[in-house]
């Protein structure tokens, strides 16, 4: 029976299975990026599907009206401005809280060490309070340094310990030859610890980037109008679905696009990185 079942699996039908799958998954995206380039008038009176019968049809007008959108433009900016600091801040913190973990000796360092591994199960929700009024007081609320100080303090639990993970599986013998060889601790982590955990840390800057990047929920509360994502602007559009769809559909496809380029840019670090330290 087991060998039965092997040579099942070896065979096409679990590649046709797999293929199937992909394409269902698939189909929500593509439906959104022809709706994207079809007109306005022909997206409110017909399906997507029927650009099979008419793909002529098809425009970049759509886009060209979005992009001259100054809403559109400054939500896309403001983007850009939110997830490329919150993920540089926290991969930058997280490489060194995570090497400082994993091979410095230091009062309470496994009390510390757990008490930020338990903020783990903290819920985003319960500092949004507490945070906004602590944002009022400094005078940052509604900004976009707000937004990005509250994604690099609830990203960095996860990610100091992804990091330390990652820096753990270095052989010890690599840095005690690089401390006998005269090289400081800072040499140290930065010429031998940070290329060695190069996937680790490629790993972590997608994870961070495509959690902010797609949220929706801490900018909603935290952005002001003038700092909103495009997360929020699509949002906004939403209250009159109907007659919004030329907008919906490419701000939607240009807020996936992103992220999707970004992922198979680093794709080939993602699940070594992801895994490191998970297996001793």
């Amino acid at each position: 029976m087991m060998k039965r079942l092997v040579a099942l699996t070896r065979g096409g039908l679990v590649r046709a299975v797999l293929i199937t799958a992909a394409l269902v998954w698939l189909t929500p995206t593509l439906g959104l990026l022809v709706s994207s380039l079809r007109p306005a008038a022909l997206t409110s009176s017909s399906g997507w599907w029927t650009v099979l019968l008419h793909p002529t049809r098809l425009t970049l007008g759509n886009y060209t009206s979005l992009l001259r959108g100054n809403d559109v433009t400054g939500a896309l900016w403001n983007t850009v401005l939110i997830s490329v600091p919150a993920t540089a801040a926290v991969v930058a913190l997280a490489a060194l809280a995570g090497y400082a973990f994993a091979w410095l000796e230091f009062p309470g360092r496994d009390v510390i060490f757990l008490v930020v591994v338990g903020l783990l199960v903290v819920p985003v929700q319960i500092g949004f309070i507490p945070v906004a009024k602590l944002m009022g007081v400094i005078g940052i609320f509604g900004t976009i340094p707000g937004v990005v100080l509250f994604h690099v303090a609830y990203g960095l639990p996860f990610a100091v310990f992804l990091m330390r993970n990652n820096f753990l599986d270095i052989p010890r013998e690599m840095l005690e030859a690089a401390r006998v060889d005269g090289a400081g601790e800072w040499r140290t982590f930065r010429s031998l610890a940070l290329p060695l955990a190069a996937p680790g840390l490629a790993s972590l800057a997608i994870f961070q980037f495509l959690w902010v990047w797609n949220d929706m929920l801490v900018a909603l509360i935290f952005a002001g109008p003038s700092s909103q994502p495009l997360t929020v602007l699509l949002q906004s559009q939403m209250r009159q679905f109907g007659s919004n769809l030329s907008i919906l559909a490419p701000g939607a496809f240009l807020s996936l696009l992103v992220p999707v380029a970004v992922f198979f840019a680093f794709q080939r670090y993602f699940v070594q990185g992801a895994m490191a330290g998970s297996v001793k």
